[in-house]
């Protein structure tokens, strides 16, 4: 015989509204003045994406060169005091209005 008492199913939905403080993928944020993009968020980081700026020079023969250098990511805090410069306020809604058929 089954000595272990039969425990009934547990199912319930949980409806958390995401926190409005944390980096969300494809947020855009101001740091130190220049614009990244958040490519990946998980508990303890977000990895940022940023560009570099080009470099320019002149080699010794008076030629400009120029490099585009590759974007730099890096990882901070997800709950960081970064400037969030692409996300939204959500919409409140107003009072809905009954249809009268």
């Amino acid at each position: 015989m089954n000595s272990i008492p039969v425990q009934g199913e547990l199912f319930a939905l949980c409806w958390e509204r995401p926190d409005p403080l944390r980096l969300r993928v494809n947020d855009v944020v101001r740091i130190d003045g220049r614009l990244g993009l958040v490519i990946r968020v998980n508990d303890c980081a977000a990895v940022v994406l940023m560009h570099r700026p080009a470099r320019e020079f002149t080699t010794r023969f008076d030629k400009p060169v120029r490099f585009k250098q590759s974007p730099i990511t890096f990882r901070i805090s997800t709950y960081s005091a970064t400037e969030i410069l692409n996300r939204s306020l959500p919409k409140k809604r107003g009072p809905t209005a009954r249809r009268t058929a």
